[in-house]
């Protein structure tokens, strides 16, 4: 495998990815939501403009996912003590029911209509691989740096 061949496979994971999430209600862009999600998990008590610096969205787009994952309970927001004219973002003590959806959901039904055919023993075999990969490769917030 070269370069190209995993930044494309790395493409098809991602669309299997945002297949797999419940969106139920939801409308789209979901991928600025996670990213930005990532980054308050790795990062608390961040602002948005920090934020839109470490992962190279725009401002607005920050800004839309935070106050998305706010609605749904996923995060909280603050006055920084320090300086009363930043809002600080991290995330919430408890998980929302919208995480706990997100958390009990799986791949399977995602990965199996990627394959090109419908053969239980071939979804097994991905399932396998990528639980290897996500053990070795553990996500981390996605930095513009």
């Amino acid at each position: 495998m070269d370069g190209v061949e995993l930044f494309l496979l790395g493409r098809t994971l991602m669309k299997i990815g945002e297949e797999a999430l419940p969106t139920e209600g939801l409308g789209g862009g979901h991928r600025p939501v996670l990213v930005v999600t990532s980054d308050i998990v790795a990062h608390p008590d961040s602002t948005v403009g920090e934020i839109a610096r470490r992962t190279g969205l725009p401002q607005s787009a920050v800004s839309t996912a935070v106050a998305r994952l706010e609605e749904a309970g996923s995060i909280t927001t603050d006055t920084d003590p320090r300086d009363r004219r930043r809002t600080v973002i991290r995330p919430a003590d408890r998980i929302s029911a919208r995480v706990a959806q997100i958390r009990a959901s799986t791949i399977d039904a995602a990965v199996t209509a990627a394959l090109p055919t419908d053969d239980p023993a071939a979804t097994a075999e991905v399932l396998n691989a990528l639980d290897i990969l996500a053990r070795h490769l553990r996500p981390r917030a996605t930095t513009a740096q």
